[in-house]
């Protein structure tokens, strides 16, 4: 099985290049990778172009545009790259009877409501982000290429900057932090992204009836507040120096920290499906935050 990964560099992307070696030969680009095989995300003839080239069995792409605040100023290029460049990795799936892998959002609802949400439940976008993530699912659908679509949520790792990270700085000058704690998500590993992709990928060679659109976070739910709290409270157990105590972080509404893109309030994913097609236990969200700020405190 031939296996070409876009994107290799970003959070997702550095664990699937770990998690995809042993399910066949890969060939992993990112966006500006040199040499005949470049990945420009921007040029859609030129990816296609990559495409032909390689022949993959499996495209997974990790690819995309998830500065949200910035797509509100720079929607066409959030659009290029989270709509076009996938349409354009679905037409040469399909041409090539391969199978796409893409990485999907939370986003693409509209956060209301206390309920998680399953695949099928309305869509309604509340950002540039949001609306040209979706844009980009539809577009796979419309290809009639074999997909597994994943949607996921408040995605870390431990490569680059990530929730944790601000947490644990901020907490090391100031006494006190206000963190917002109306919006109810699932911090989910970019390891666990990349581990449950592999099984996935597996399955599905075997299944092509599993061609879909799956929800995947860690299971469990929490705020920012409640996320930031998990944080130092684990990093004090270890003896990080901190001026923060536990208690000393506030919540507060959205509405105290204005951005440029709204929000959804509610980033609850149900993950039924994919458990049940796959045979998957997905771990509480807990379980991978810790593991994580293992590597980073030590």
């Amino acid at each position: 099985m031939k296996l070409l990964l876009l994107g290799k560099n970003g959070q997702v992307g550095w664990e699937l290049q770990r998690a995809l070696a042993p399910v066949g030969e890969l060939i992993a680009l990112d966006f500006d990778s040199p040499g005949p095989l470049g990945a420009d995300f921007t040029n859609p003839a030129s990816l296609a172009a990559t495409v032909r080239v390689v022949r993959p069995d499996v495209i997974v792409n990790a690819a995309a545009h998830t500065a949200v605040d910035r797509a509100e100023s720079e929607p066409d290029l959030a659009r290029r790259l989270n709509a076009e460049a996938p349409a354009v990795l679905a037409r040469e799936a399909a041409s090539l009877d391969a199978w796409l892998v893409h990485y999907s959002t939370d986003y693409v609802f509209d956060g209301s409501g206390d309920a998680a949400r399953t695949e099928d439940a309305p869509t309604g976008p509340l950002n540039v982000y949001g609306r040209t993530k979706l844009e980009g699912e539809e577009a796979i659908r419309r290809s009639g290429c074999r997909h597994l679509l994943l949607r996921t949520s408040w995605v870390y790792g431990t490569r680059g900057d990530n929730f944790a990270r601000t947490m644990l700085r901020l907490a090391q000058g100031r006494d006190r932090l206000s963190v917002i704690d109306d919006q109810i998500g699932a911090p989910t590993g970019a390891e666990l992204l990349a581990d449950v992709t592999a099984h996935a990928i597996r399955a599905a060679m075997a299944r092509p009836a599993l061609s879909d659109t799956y929800h995947l976070v860690a299971s469990g739910e929490t705020s920012w507040c409640g996320y930031a709290r998990h944080v130092i409270e684990f990093a004090r157990a270890t003896g990080a120096p901190l001026k923060v105590a536990t208690d000393a972080i506030d919540a507060v509404p959205t509405s105290a920290c204005p951005l440029p893109a709204a929000r959804p309030k509610n980033s609850r994913l149900d993950t039924s499906r994919l458990r049940d097609a796959f045979g998957l236990t997905l771990p509480p969200w807990q379980t991978g935050v810790d593991r994580m700020l293992r590597e980073l405190l030590t």
